[in-house]
């Protein structure tokens, strides 16, 4: 009999590469002989499954099965709407989906960090990231991370769209630059304060990274050369939210809070500015409209993925930009108000 944990260890790798579904879980083992894969577990690094097979990467690459977005029954693929997710975000604790703990194994489920699927060549191509649980901040921190406290902490009674995160990414020096999608990694999302603490603590919602990259295949799709959106501000802890930086025009229930929200800008060219996407010789508030109407095409395609989009001007120390998040609902507006 094989030990339980090197079966576990294997059937990681064939779970990201097959993206089965609940129902087709039984005949697919059934079917197909497990490859050998070996998973090392480093917590608050990455763990690696290395030396996948080119065969298991391409199935990786195409395959298209639905599975849960975030453990929630949605019609999305493991690569998302857009095809170019890097990652699944998997809550530590919380409803659990069969499929999941059959397929990854206890292990790397409840071990939070980034677990790599890795090609032959040593080269992540996709990262199954389980988060540490909401309940492990303390006194509104974990560790020396200062957080802060969300609305529903303090018996706010809200919508359920301001409810706690379901858990935080736990991202230190040597993962943060992991993919979540194509163009962004996990880097692009962080809270910027408190440079010299590492670990730093991320929540981050799957259908804004899928939605970022839809609105870039759009713009292209339209004449827009994209080869960069840098993202200004993802993730905002509440405590940042409420006081750090430039705090105006900021919403008391930003969506940034939430993991849902990025402010962004087109930079193809690396100056650190918005590029001039509508050709009228200057940097200035109509770029962020061509993107906001990127943005519009895309919701009318999955209005699943429907939500705000604020268009901003240059002002002292950043270009023009735009919001765009996954709130669940259109909110459009321009300048500094808006509830971002």
């Amino acid at each position: 009999m094989k030990a339980p944990h090197r079966s576990r260890a294997r059937s990681v790798g064939r779970a990201v590469a097959l993206c089965i579904a609940a129902g087709a879980v039984s005949a697919a083992v059934g079917q197909h002989p497990r490859p050998a894969f070996a998973a090392e577990v480093r917590t608050g690094a990455v763990s690696s499954i290395p030396a996948a097979p080119d065969s298991t990467l391409r199935e990786l690459r195409t395959r298209s099965e639905r599975i849960p977005d975030r453990l929630r029954p949605e019609d999305d693929s493991l690569k998302g709407r857009s095809g170019k997710l890097r990652a699944l975000l998997v809550p530590r604790s919380g409803r659990r989906v069969g499929v999941l703990q059959r397929l990854f194994g206890d292990s790397l489920l409840q071990t939070p960090g980034v677990h790599d699927l890795r090609d032959s060549s040593g080269t992540a191509q996709f990262a199954l990231i389980t988060m540490r649980d909401f309940t492990e901040k303390l006194g509104g921190r974990i560790g020396e991370y200062n957080i802060g406290f969300w609305p529903a902490e303090r018996g706010r009674t809200l919508a359920e769209m301001y409810d706690n995160p379901e858990g935080f990414i736990e991202v230190t020096p040597e993962n943060a630059d992991t993919r979540v999608s194509e163009h962004f990694r996990l880097r692009d999302f962080l809270t910027h304060d408190q440079q010299a603490v590492w670990p730093k603590y991320l929540v981050l919602r799957a259908p804004l990274v899928d939605k970022l990259e839809l609105v870039i295949a759009d713009l292209e799709a339209h004449g827009t050369r994209v080869r960069r959106m840098r993202v200004m501000s993802g993730f905002r802890t509440p405590q940042y939210n409420k006081g750090g930086g430039n705090t105006g025009g900021r919403a008391g229930l930003s969506r940034h809070m939430y993991g849902d929200a990025a402010d962004i800008f087109i930079d193809s060219n690396g100056d650190g500015v918005m590029d001039d996407l509508n050709h009228n010789g200057r940097h200035d508030i109509g770029d962020a409209r061509v993107v906001s109407e990127a943005v519009d095409r895309v919701e009318a395609a999955h209005p699943e993925l429907i939500g705000g989009a604020g268009v901003y001007p240059a002002a002292s120390g950043h270009g023009p930009f735009i919001h765009i998040d996954t709130r669940g609902y259109r909110a459009r507006w321009i300048g500094s108000g808006g509830g971002s």
